[in-house]
């Protein structure tokens, strides 16, 4: 009886232990599970880079070698050459550097400035992804070559040269860049003839700049963000509206208001100096006057208010010691807002998209706008990532860093070739990317003879362009999703610097994961 009663007490304990355990177990599964809901782990160190990613940012980086004016080092595009080396020179200045603006061989600061402010973007937040698959480098080298044009472009504090080229006379011929003969007029702001958004645009390209250049060269970065300040200065000194101004540039790069690129400009500038000063500039009146808090905007070389919300989250999300405002706040309801409406189950979901999920905004050049909001997402999704942000509430629907991720995603894969069309309009991307780009250099053979007047034949040609114009963006479809792939068809058919900003800015994104740095600095 009594061995009996003992290997009865010996089982029951082995039940009591297994009863215990399997609770235990359920109470780790279920906090586990709550915090999967509430606090999802940050990636970490850049993983394995997924291939067809890599191999678009490798692409999509080269556009910046194709659209380099000046003297050529390293030159990668083997029909590319020097061009424009008297650039300035009327003013006794050195402006042969920079990048033209699209398939003409314009220099217009405007955008060019935008395009060095996202890279730098792009940099700061995906270096180490670049550098994953050997493209930090290049981005650096490509980003460096903007900013010293933009240095020589800032002779005195309150004096910036902000176009190089007469659009007119430029458009009137059709050549390549190394042999075009047409006058290269130059326009200045200054203390006369404002231009706020332009020169405040300088400012943040600089002070991003900076920030990028700060380990690898001090002396570099000093100057830049000396530029960024007096620049900066300047453009809110002097207000007044560059396109109204002078409005002959109203034609191509019509500004709707500078309110935006004074917050944009001092928010890097806040970040490349940890200045109080200029965090109360971008969270004070200016804001109040500027911020147009819950209405989302587009993210563009014309608006960078949604980019300036989502920078100042960055804030707001990593940085304890900055004053958690309820003006910062507003930045961040009104970032999270822009977020809701790209998410496509979102209540709030913008109806500006294709059948196939596109976002879709304007017919010319309708890939700017679903690249750049890509951008800001993956940035966003990242943000939420590292800082263990669980989701964002959209009209009482709650929305994880992976469903941003997704959105991106989707974004990225239809410019790659996931679309009705099955093209990718990412050149030299892919099997079937477009023939006939709208890109004077690209069209015209090496060895052509020609000049402004008897260039414009190869405009006209039925035979694709005779040189690939390597990591251009073209415009992109229509709403119908359709794609006309004619030189003559700019609308569709022309590639813009600033475009391939941005999309280095995605591709970085989402060529690996890794944790954003909590601070530039």
């Amino acid at each position: 009886m009594g061995e009996k009663s003992r290997k009865g007490g010996w089982c029951g304990w082995i039940i009591a232990l297994i009863v215990v355990a399997a609770a235990a177990g359920a109470i780790v599964a279920l906090v586990r599970k709550k915090h999967n809901d509430s606090t999802p782990d940050a990636p970490g160190n850049p993983g394995s880079p997924e291939k067809k990613y890599a191999d678009a940012l490798r692409t999509a980086m080269q556009f910046f070698d194709v659209q380099k004016s000046g003297q050529l080092v390293n030159n990668k595009i083997s029909w590319r050459g020097d061009s424009a080396l008297k650039d300035g020179s009327q003013a006794k200045l050195d402006l042969s550097k920079g990048m033209y603006d699209a398939g003409d061989h314009m220099k217009f600061n405007f955008p060019m400035a935008y395009t060095a402010t996202v890279l730098s973007w792009a940099i700061l937040e995906y270096g180490d992804q670049m550098k994953v698959v050997n493209q930090l480098e290049p981005a650096q080298d490509s980003l460096k070559w903007i900013t010293d044009y933009l240095i020589n472009s800032h002779p005195k504090d309150n004096v910036l040269y902000i176009q190089v080229g007469d659009p007119d006379a430029d458009h009137k011929c059709w050549d390549r860049p190394e042999v075009m003969t047409e006058a290269r007029p130059l326009i200045q702001i200054n203390t006369t003839v404002s231009g706020t958004e332009v020169a405040a645009e300088t400012a943040a390209a600089m002070a991003a700049a900076s920030l990028v250049f700060k380990s690898s060269d001090s002396t570099y970065s000093s100057d830049l963000l000396k530029h960024a300040k007096q620049l900066f200065t300047f453009a809110d000194k002097y207000r007044g509206s560059y396109s109204e101004n002078i409005p002959e540039v109203a034609t191509y790069y019509n500004s709707t208001g500078y309110g935006d690129e004074l917050l944009w400009a001092a928010t890097w500038l806040y970040h490349a100096t940890g200045d109080q000063t200029y965090y109360d500039y971008a969270t004070g009146k200016n804001a109040d006057s500027f911020g147009n808090f819950g209405n989302p905007t587009w993210f563009s070389w014309d608006n960078k208010l949604a980019g300036t919300q989502v920078l100042l989250s960055r804030v707001s999300f990593f940085n304890s010691k900055a004053s958690n405002s309820d003006t910062l706040q507003e930045y961040r309801k009104t970032a999270e807002a822009v977020m809701c409406g790209l998410l496509p189950k979102s209540p709030t979901a913008t109806s500006s998209r294709t059948d196939s999920g596109l976002i879709w905004i304007s017919n010319w050049n309708a890939l700017q706008h679903p690249v750049a909001s890509a951008f800001l997402a993956v940035l966003y999704s990242d943000y939420m990532l590292t800082s263990r942000t669980a989701k964002i509430n959209c009209n009482g629907d709650a929305y994880t860093a992976s469903d941003l991720r997704n959105f991106a995603i989707s974004q990225a894969d239809y410019v790659l070739g996931d679309n009705p069309s099955k093209m990718s309009y990412l050149v030299g991307y892919g099997d079937n990317y477009p023939q006939y780009v709208h890109h004077r250099g690209a069209s015209i053979p090496i060895d052509a003879d020609v000049g402004c007047k008897d260039g414009w034949k190869y405009l006209d040609s039925k035979e694709p362009n005779p040189n690939v114009a390597t990591g251009a963006l073209v415009g992109g479809p229509f709403l119908n999703e359709t794609y006309i792939d004619s030189r003559n068809n700019s609308m569709q058919a022309e590639p813009t610097t600033y475009n391939s900003a941005v999309l280095v800015g995605l591709l970085s994104g989402l060529v690996t994961t890794s944790s954003v740095a909590t601070s530039f600095t």
